[in-house]
């Protein structure tokens, strides 16, 4: 196969699922062919990011994700998709291992944000506590001159029980409790933009979409850019073979 890319899952395998899921759904296609070629590895025993972020005694995923860049960069995508933000911790040392590019999620995310709301100064960052730690959004939206606002004690609490005892262990979402951390964000902490920055509430957005507050969805940002950068790889490259 020729002219592909390869995504890197399972973390977690429902998240990586729905990210798979709207990009073959945003896919313009009309037969089989028109579809993306693309590897997904769901590599759905990685080590949590988030426990190890918090406790580097907990065990690392970056040896497995390591493997995977390596073994798949034999085979030479055009790109690799990493649908999981915190594992955006590693994203340098993961990069610094391929020449293949590595899209950035976080980095997208704000951009995208830049696009869409052009007056929004105040950036809210809901996410496991890894991704809030580990300051993958934070220091993205300060690198562009805005106002990262972290969410309180209450909201993290309430985030981490939405994505893990929700949707993690139960494959479940909990409407209310989604809508209302997204509210909490914007009434309480004054933010004029709020990132779902784990993919496990881009896939709450999935199935329980918030349509009446300003979000920015990273999975969703994500499959954009994978239809934007596999288009201009696939379709350029059977536009010369044709």
């Amino acid at each position: 196969m020729e002219h592909f890319f390869t995504i890197i899952g399972g973390m977690g395998t429902m998240a990586t699922e729905s990210y798979v899921h709207q990009l073959n759904l945003r896919t313009p296609a009309h037969k089989d062919q028109d579809y993306f070629n693309y590897i997904l590895v769901n590599h759905a025993t990685v080590p949590d990011r988030t426990s190890y972020i918090l406790d580097h005694s907990q065990p690392s995923p970056f040896p497995a994700l390591l493997s995977d860049i390596k073994q798949q960069s034999q085979f030479g995508p055009d790109f690799f998709a990493l649908p999981c933000n915190t594992a955006h911790y590693f994203y340098e040392e993961l990069q610094a291992a391929t020449e293949i590019p590595i899209l950035h999620m976080p980095r997208e995310t704000v951009k995208d944000i830049q696009a869409r709301y052009p007056d929004a100064k105040r950036i809210g960052i809901t996410g496991t506590r890894g991704t809030i730690a580990d300051r993958i959004y934070e220091d993205e939206i300060n690198r562009v001159g805005l106002t990262p606002v972290l969410p309180t004690e209450k909201i993290e609490a309430e985030t981490m029980t939405l994505i893990y005892d929700d949707i993690k262990e139960q494959n479940m979402v909990d409407p209310v409790l989604f809508h209302q951390i997204v509210a909490e964000m914007i009434n309480e902490q004054n933010c004029d933009v709020v990132i779902l920055g784990c993919t496990e509430l881009s896939l709450a957005q999935e199935r329980e979409p918030v349509t009446d507050l300003p979000i920015a969805d990273g999975q969703s940002i994500l499959v954009d850019r994978s239809i934007e950068l596999a288009t201009k790889t696939q379709r350029s490259h059977s536009d010369v073979t044709d």
